[in-house]
């Protein structure tokens, strides 16, 4: 699978809330850093980081766009409640090594309805 098509079959697992399927997708020692949040090594960790995210919150990742080149692609995505965002992926072998989100982490807590911490 080239990243691009990887990225397309992630936003679908993604959507579908399907966390085997994305933990398949990525090595055993891959790092997820998602700039809200800090970085998540290995592929038990970062199934739990969406087990986790799919448990506080309906999540949908609507593509802008993705753009490829070489081993890397890059996602801009939309939510419904008007969340944006994007995304870097860097893939070997059919398989995510590296992803970088860049997102509001206030800005979904408060679409979703959450708390949202106080911070100085």
């Amino acid at each position: 699978m080239t990243p691009r098509e990887l990225v397309f079959a992630w936003v679908e697992a993604f959507n579908r809330a399907d966390v085997d399927a994305l933990t398949e997708m990525y090595t055993e020692d891959a790092t997820n850093y998602q700039v809200a949040e800090s970085p998540v090594v290995g592929r038990a960790a970062i199934r739990q980081m969406f087990e986790s995210g799919f448990a506080l919150a309906n999540m949908e990742c609507i593509v802008e766009q993705v753009l490829e080149d070489g081993e890397w692609a890059a996602l801009e995505w939309r939510d419904p409640l008007g969340l944006r965002g994007c995304g870097f992926f860097q893939v070997r072998d059919s398989h995510i090594v590296f992803q970088r989100g860049y997102w509001d982490k206030f800005s979904f807590l408060r679409a979703q309805g959450k708390p949202v911490p106080d911070v100085l």
